[in-house]
This record gives C-alpha cells, sequence and structure tokens, in this order.
C-alpha cells in the first residue's frame, strides 16, 4: 500500500463529510441506496452538448460510472480567470497522462450558454491544447443555471451569486460509482490537483499515480 503523504490525508479527509452531507437528508429510506440518493439529488440528468456537437445526458452519459472532474467557466471571461483556469487545468491533464479520456473524465461547463455555442467552446478548446477526455459542455440557460446550483457552484451572497464576473474558481472532482466527491481551487499547483484526483478511487487502483 502507498504511503500517505499529510497533504493526500487532508484530501481524502475532504472526501467524508461531502458524502455526509449528500446523504444526511435523504438516507433514511431502505427502498433507495445511497448512490441513488446522490445522484436524484444533484445530478439532474439534462440534455446538454458538447463542444464536438453531440447531444449527451448530463448523468448517464458524463457522469455514471466514472471519476470526473467538472468547472465552471465560459469564453468571454471578464475577469481573466477562466483563461487561466483552463490553463491550469490543461497542465493538470498532462500529468494525468493516458488515464484521461479512459477512467478519468474532464469536463467544463459554459456560464454563458446564450454566447458559448459548441463552435464557439470547441475553437476555444483547441486554443489552449485541450487534449482528449476533456469535454466542454452547453445547454439551455435554464439548465446551465439549474446545473450550477444543483453541483454547488454558488455563492452564499446573492448580490455576488448573481454577477458571472464573480463566479468561483473551484474545481470539483470524484468518483461517482465510489460515492466519493470533493473540490478544490482550479487554480491551485497543478501537481496537487492531479494527486487529489487520482485518490478518489484509492484503495480500489492504489498504485495510480499521477502521469
Amino acid at each position: 500500500m502507498p504511503t500517505i503523504t499529510r497533504r493526500t490525508y487532508l484530501a481524502l479527509s475532504a472526501l467524508a463529510p461531502v458524502a455526509a452531507g449528500l446523504l444526511a437528508r435523504e438516507s433514511r429510506s431502505e427502498d433507495i441506496s445511497s448512490r441513488d440518493v446522490i445522484r436524484n439529488r444533484y445530478f439532474p440528468n439534462l440534455v446538454l452538448m458538447t463542444h464536438e456537437g453531440r447531444q449527451v445526458r448530463f448523468y448517464d452519459d458524463l457522469i455514471k460510472d466514472k471519476i470526473v472532474t467538472i468547472n465552471f467557466m465560459y469564453t468571454q471571461c471578464e475577469d481573466g480567470r477562466c483563461p487561466v483556469t483552463t490553463a491550469n487545468l490543461v497542465r493538470v491533464q498532462k500529468l494525468l497522462g493516458s488515464r484521461v479520456g479512459r477512467d478519468i473524465f474532464m469536463y467544463s461547463f459554459t456560464l454563458a450558454p446564450e454566447h458559448d455555442t459548441p463552435t464557439v467552446l470547441k475553437r476555444y478548446a483547441k486554443a489552449y491544447g485541450v487534449g482528449p477526455g476533456w469535454t466542454f459542455v452547453t445547454g439551455s440557460p435554464r439548465d446551465m443555471e439549474v446545473l450550477r446550483r444543483k453541483l454547488g457552484f454558488v455563492w452564499a451572497n446573492p448580490v455576488r451569486d448573481a454577477k458571472r464576473s464573480s463566479h468561483t474558481g473551484n474545481l470539483r472532482y470524484g468518483n461517482e460509482p465510489l460515492q466519493l466527491w470533493s473540490a478544490c481551487p482550479a487554480m491551485a499547483k497543478p501537481e496537487w490537483i492531479a494527486e487529489s484526483i487520482s485518490w478518489v478511487d484509492w484503495p480500489k487502483t492504489t498504485a495510480a499515480k499521477p502521469g
């Protein structure tokens, strides 16, 4: 078994309260699994569109049975945060290597679906050198807002939350079948993000290492 560093321990420790919080309100029923509770409450099976022009359902096609990363962005980001975040996550993708697209899938959801069409998102992804296994996703304004709120990319202050330019710069990552979910700043050190992501399937794949 690999040695767990203090940094990895902290990342793993963050998973427990997240999972507990997800299940606390609805886990009393004996007729529904904890996995279904999380799916029903937080993963609406909305019809969305990828940057490659493919129609997908959020849960069935993007989340189910996968290890995933999720962030929100938009191509005309007013404060410059999105370009920096995207460039940082490109470095994360390179560190994760061949796992991306095989057993780890990266998703970026637009905050501006009225502008960020599949064509615009495809051009954006190409400009930043995004590799296979990382999908940019758009949909109707209503559905994207539902998804943003369900996934917890919101500020408690409604005035701040209403400003697109002050959107949260978090990266949520998790293992859907194992019900392990956590989050970190999307502009954190790439090596730290890659390590954190690689451990959400621990101990199933104890030998997994970034790159």
